[in-house]
């Protein structure tokens, strides 16, 4: 899953090394027609303002975050929701009492006190329906992932923050090295000619012990290289990972709220047969509810980047 072709031109951006566009061979998705998370967050979004460029897993983790703040909306919606229908089951139930025309006679007096009395049946009905709605859909979307999840979310934030801190460690290292064995071929290469044109008293000793140091740090910077390559290995593998399981967070999200949300149609059904026409549009759409194409157009739209990245090749 993952490697590269070392002759493969390339380039980096904040410490990652991706391949310059067009070239190697064509890079295959990890999850081909799923629009998965794990094949587009790789590069680093870019602030128009010139803000700090935001890691393409921050931009996942954002998501979940937006995500618990709109699952509150949600719950805050059904609260104001509630306290609709008391009111409404309250003024129904003192409407019900009224003493206005208790002095009709005879049938049509049987008639208005059956009237009366419905209302009174009405408003335990939507005392009802306010029950439920409390227990069945605010409560459990103000529970769903509760206090922990944001620190739970950081943990994902702070380790693959740490593995581009190690990341952007080891290509410092490897520019070190490469400035180091730039400075010992250089030293090496003016010895050898000084001592060709005899402008020198450097003995080949002396010539063969800057090729030691040039080879050394020739073995240094491909130690470096090694140490860098494994390290971005490591990223990206963890990136794989914490993508998928974020996805996996988004694709339980979107479906706990879709059965509560479903719940509270159901639960209007009940309550009022005769809305209908007015709740059933709303079931349908929920019935609609399809996280892959939820994914599909929110990736499309935030994605950051589709390549992978590759090993530094010197």
């Amino acid at each position: 899953m993952y490697g590269c072709v070392l002759s493969v031109q390339q380039f980096r951006v904040n410490c990652v090394t991706f391949p310059l566009p067009g070239e190697g061979p064509e890079q295959q998705l990890l999850k081909p027609n799923e629009w998965s998370y794990c094949d587009y967050f790789w590069a680093d979004k870019k602030d128009p303002q010139g803000a700090p460029c935001v890691p393409g897993v921050e931009i996942l983790i954002q998501k979940q975050l937006k995500g618990k703040q709109l699952q509150k909306e949600m719950a805050d919606f059904i609260h104001e929701r509630i306290k609709i229908e008391e009111e409404y089951a309250k003024n129904l139930s003192k409407l019900s009492l009224s003493p206005l025309a208790a002095q009709e006679e005879g049938t049509l007096g049987e008639a208005w006190t059956q009237l009366k009395k419905s209302l009174h049946d009405e408003a335990e009905v939507h005392l009802k329906f306010s029950n439920k709605l409390h227990s069945e859909v605010e409560k459990p979307l103000l529970s769903f992932r509760g206090e922990h999840f944001k620190k739970d979310l950081k943990k994902y934030d702070h380790h693959i923050s740490d593995l581009r801190k190690q990341l952007a460690s080891k290509y410092a290292g490897v520019e070190k090295a490469r400035k180091a064995l730039a400075d010992r071929q250089k030293d090496l290469e003016v010895k050898t000619q000084q001592l060709e044109v005899k402008l020198s008293n450097k003995t080949e000793e002396d010539i063969k012990k800057a090729r030691r140091k040039s080879t050394q740090a020739g073995d240094d910077l491909m130690r470096s290289l090694d140490l860098y390559n494994q390290t971005q290995c490591k990223w990206f593998e963890e990136m794989v990972t914490s993508s998928m399981e974020l996805e996996k967070l988004e694709v339980e999200r979107i479906e706990f709220i879709q059965t509560h949300l479903r719940q509270y149609t159901t639960l209007r059904h009940e309550t009022d047969m005769f809305n209908q026409s007015t709740v059933e549009p709303v079931d349908q759409l929920l019935q609609a509810v399809d996280p892959a194409k939820d994914r599909e157009l929110w990736v499309q739209e935030n994605k950051t980047g589709d390549v992978r990245p590759i090993d530094l090749d010197i």
